[in-house]
Parts: structure tokens; C-alpha cells; sequence
């Protein structure tokens, strides 16, 4: 496939061991890619090929357990801890924030049943989130590749954060974002999107992901060939171009946390998953989605972090566009939407 021509391509490559000009080139072309876009893909990013295709593996392991096995390990309920498996119905993605009061019309928006599965998993030293766990006879070492791999993923987004801190203009403190961010409070997040009939999700019967933007700091994405990731087109408000997955390369974008730190300098960006191409189901009638795995791992301030514009985002003529928020005040606000309230 051939990656977009509207979602830049930043080469990492040099970044460790290359000379001051050149990690200054690579900061600038970061966050130039988003400034624009909020997009941008990353090759040579530090995560191996063999260590993801054993992740990916690990994934369809998973999401092909029988529903009653992966159930052993349920989300629980309401918004406020994000673990463990989310059957499809379960999440409803959205960009909405809804106030006290406005329970039946978070109801009435899940009409239209986003159609994936997720497993959540956290670092082991967070009570908050306390991670949910399948039986280890279930799918033996699953907990221990995903808990080294949830560390491995936070090593190449802390150079990321390092280069952005430089391209923004913090030149004197590259470790400017990882004094907020001790890894515990990120999420690794394994997807599966099942087959689905691609005429109702054309027709809007059923949904993969909505549009939305992400409320941490930065995500990683690693995705597979089938494609379906759509990226809104910088200055022209509803109009979505394809992510098209690129060979060895994950893809970064800027959440809204990141792009409050920056007073908009940095594009927290709308974006859904769609139908890719669709396969024949059969050879018969109804045409089929195929199923599509995706692994994000989501990087959060610590819970307690306050997030308030850099001064070196903001001038006379442009002043803080935010007031200062917490982490955790912010990633509630959010969450609400996502899952249904339970009774006390």
C-alpha cells in the first residue's frame, strides 16, 4: 500500500546517536508534521519488527479465545477503570462531552453500536487502574509479554516526547514532558475490529470507531495491512484522507493534552476508523469488511500532573488559550462519554 500523501514521514534513525544538527533536524520535522497535521509516521522508532509481529500474534491469540474465555477477564463497569476485555457494544467512542443530567441522551447516542473488541492493559505498579487478567491457563504468558512489551513501547515514546520538547523550542530541557510522565498512568491497548457487513457501516447501521481525538499526550499506533484508520485533512473540517498503513512504521498523534501544553501550537487531530477495502464474503452476497488488529499505546501524564500552556507557546498576541488541568480531571471528563454510569 502507499502511505498518505497528507501524513508526513519522520525518520528516527539518527536521533540516538547522531550529532546535535541532526537531532534538531528530526525534532523540527516532528513537530512541523504536528503542527499541521497532528499526524505523522515514524520509521525506525526503536520497537523491533519480530517484537511486534509476536505482539500482533499475541493479539489474534487472543481475540480468537471463545467469547466465554476472554469474558473471564471483563472491563469493569462504568468509566473509571480502563482494564481488560471490552466486548464489541461494550465502549462507545465518542467526541461529545456530556454534562450532569445528560444520561439519556448518552443512551440515545449508542444507538449505533461501535462493532470492536479491546483488551486494556496497564502498568502492574498502578492501583488505580489495576490491570484484569485472564487465568494464565487461558492463554499462558500472555500477562508477561504484555507487561514487558507495555515498558518497551514507553522507551520509544519517551524519545518522542524528548524530540518534541526540542522542536517546540525547549532546547534547554529535552526532558522537559518525561518530568510528567513516568509510564505507570500509558495504556496498551490490543484491537480487533471483526468482519462486518460493509453496507450498514456505509449506511451508518453500525460503527467501527467515530471520529474522536485522543485526551492523553501522545499515541503510538501500530497497525496491520487491512487499513481503515482515517486522519481529518488539515483545513477542511470533515473531509477524512486513509492513514494507509506503511511498512515498519508506526504512526504518532498528538492528543489533546499535548496540544493544550502547546496552546494549539500542536494539532490534536480528529480521527475514526471507516471500512478499508472489503472482501467477498464467500463468493456470494453480502460484502464483508475483514477483520482489522491494531495495537495503540496510549502515553498519560501521571494522574496528578498539571497541564498548563509552556511559556514558550504563548506571547502578548497570543495568549493561553486553557486554563491549567489535571490528568485525572481531564481523562474523566472523557471517559464519561465512553462508558455507561453504573448504579451505586
Amino acid at each position: 500500500m502507499t502511505p498518505s500523501t497528507t501524513i508526513p514521514a519522520v525518520d528516527m534513525g539518527p536521533w540516538t546517536d547522531g550529532s546535535a544538527t541532526d537531532r534538531k533536524r528530526i525534532a523540527s520535522e516532528l513537530v512541523d508534521a504536528c503542527r499541521r497535521v497532528g499526524f505523522v509516521y515514524v520509521v525506525n522508532h526503536g520497537v523491533p519488527t519480530d517484537l511486534l509481529n509476536e505482539a500482533f500474534a499475541w493479539s489474534r491469540r487472543l481475540f480468537d479465545l471463545p467469547l466465554e474465555k476472554k469474558m473471564l477477564a471483563p472491563h469493569p463497569p462504568g468509566p473509571s477503570v480502563h482494564r481488560g476485555y471490552s466486548w464489541p457494544g461494550l465502549e462507545k467512542v465518542s467526541q461529545i462531552v456530556y454534562a450532569a443530567g445528560e444520561e439519556e441522551k448518552q443512551v440515545e447516542d449508542r444507538r449505533v453500536s461501535d462493532v470492536k473488541e479491546s483488551y486494556e492493559i496497564g502498568s502492574e505498579d498502578f492501583a488505580r487502574q489495576p490491570n484484569v487478567w485472564l487465568p494464565e491457563d487461558v492463554l499462558p504468558g500472555f500477562r508477561d509479554f504484555t507487561t514487558k512489551f507495555y515498558w518497551r513501547c514507553f522507551d520509544a515514546a519517551k524519545e518522542l516526547l524528548r524530540a518534541l520538547a526540542l522542536g517546540i523550542g525547549l532546547d534547554d530541557d529535552e526532558d522537559f514532558f518525561l518530568r510528567f510522565h513516568s509510564g505507570v498512568n500509558n495504556q496498551l491497548r490490543l484491537l480487533h475490529y471483526p468482519p462486518v457487513e460493509a453496507e450498514k457501516l456505509a449506511n451508518d447501521e453500525t460503527a467501527r470507531m467515530p471520529a474522536h481525538t485522543d485526551w492523553g499526550t501522545i499515541t503510538i499506533l501500530f497497525q496491520d495491512a487491512c487499513g481503515g484508520l482515517q486522519v481529518e485533512e488539515p483545513n477542511q473540517e470533515g473531509h477524512f484522507v486513509d492513514a494507509t498503513p506503511m511498512a515498519n512504521a508506526l504512526i504518532m498523534n498528538v492528543g489533546d493534552l499535548l496540544m493544550r501544553w502547546s496552546n494549539d501550537y500542536l494539532k490534536s487531530t480528529l480521527h475514526r476508523v471507516s471500512h478499508p477495502p472489503v472482501s467477498q464474503d464467500g463468493g456470494v452476497t453480502s460484502l464483508m469488511t475483514p477483520s482489522r488488529y491494531s495495537i495503540p499505546y496510549f502515553v498519560a501524564p501521571d494522574p496528578t500532573a498539571v497541564i498548563e500552556c509552556l511559556p514558550a507557546c504563548a506571547d502578548a498576541q497570543n495568549p493561553p488559550r486553557y486554563p491549567p488541568v489535571t490528568q485525572e480531571d481531564y481523562g474523566r471528563l472523557r471517559a464519561k462519554g465512553h462508558y455507561l454510569e453504573t448504579a451505586a
